[in-house]
């Protein structure tokens, strides 16, 4: 027989008083456990335009669907050198960077690590077709977009004026950013604008369909490039199928995705694994990021890897 026990009138008023006040208040009780807390992925892309955004966006996407209690979310920057700067400072958990931007700019690299290597970038010479500019050398004296503060156009431009002996006042600089290269270049405020970015950059190819434009061959530059900055540079074609216009062969360096390093190990498995599990979908944002493999996404010197992708790099190999 269950045993009911009564309560007097006061001491039951009182009791249901006690009960309420512990109801109330969250930690009177060991019931109540309030929902997980928000994880904040802020990713360090570049312009709206360029490759970064849109990888980065369709990244940030999955990983709102696909992670509970993360809300992800893109920052536009100047790309590399910025981006470094942000995740190295805490301003950013993700972000993209050319591989030869980190040795420049990563005053403290304990505080980063990587995920992946991404995609190559392709460093674009983009002129006009009547600008009479037609290899490197013809920019002696002319008005060049050299890429915007902070890029890593503008590290590898630098290096590749250097090394062409064109350093100093032999250009005209213009530190402009990809949207405002395009807009200057048709307005006939420069003569021809360098950027770095996985193929096809989108700007590039509205202006290439716009009207005419002609891209500079860089290829014989790769190898006294490398030989100055040992472990980046190698060159790449870019077909006439990309943009319409004659092919080139140009300067080409990897392309990572960096982390925080203070980053859970178990939330960077699971942003490793989004990452290459659902290349197909971020492969429909752009298609430099369909080039990715898990075989070749570990090469990130002079990065480490983080921990957490290293477990999951380790449980897929072969």
């Amino acid at each position: 027989m269950q045993r009911v026990i009564r309560i007097p009138g006061r001491r039951r008023d009182a009791v249901l008083s006690v009960l309420l006040l512990a109801m109330a208040l969250p930690g009177l009780t060991g019931c109540q456990h309030g929902p997980p807390p928000t994880v904040q992925i802020r990713i360090a892309t570049g312009s709206p335009t360029a490759v970064y955004y849109a990888f980065g966006q369709s990244l940030a996407t999955i990983l709102n669907r696909e992670l509970p209690n993360v809300e992800a979310e893109v920052l536009v920057t100047a790309a590399s050198a910025e981006n470094i700067q942000l995740v190295s400072a805490g301003a950013a958990e993700l972000g993209f960077t050319q591989a030869d931007a980190l040795p420049t700019v990563a005053a403290t690299p304990p505080t980063m690590a990587a995920v992946a290597r991404v995609y190559d970038d392709l460093l674009h010479l983009i002129t006009t077709p009547t600008s009479g500019i037609r290899t490197l050398t013809d920019l002696r004296g002319r008005r060049v977009s050299v890429g915007a503060p902070g890029s890593g156009t503008e590290i590898t431009t630098s290096r590749l004026l250097d090394v062409a002996q064109l350093g100093g006042d032999a250009v005209r600089r213009e530190r402009l950013g990809l949207d405002d290269s395009v807009t200057a270049l048709r307005a006939g405020q420069i003569d021809a604008f360098f950027f770095s970015g996985g193929l096809p950059v989108g700007a590039v190819a509205t202006l290439a369909a716009q009207r005419g434009v002609q891209l500079v061959d860089l290829g014989e530059w790769s190898t006294p490039l490398r030989a100055q900055h040992p472990g980046f540079y190698v060159s790449r074609d870019v077909p006439r199928s990309v943009y319409g216009v004659d092919p080139v062969t140009t300067v080409a360096n990897p392309n990572y995705l960096i982390v925080r390093a203070d980053l859970p190990a178990g939330l960077v498995r699971d942003l490793t694994r989004l990452l290459m599990e659902r290349r197909e979908e971020l492969a429909s944002a752009h298609p430099a990021a369909g080039r990715m493999s898990p075989r070749s996404a570990i090469n990130t010197t002079p990065l480490p890897l983080h921990p957490g992708a290293v477990v999951w790099y380790n449980a897929v190999k072969p």
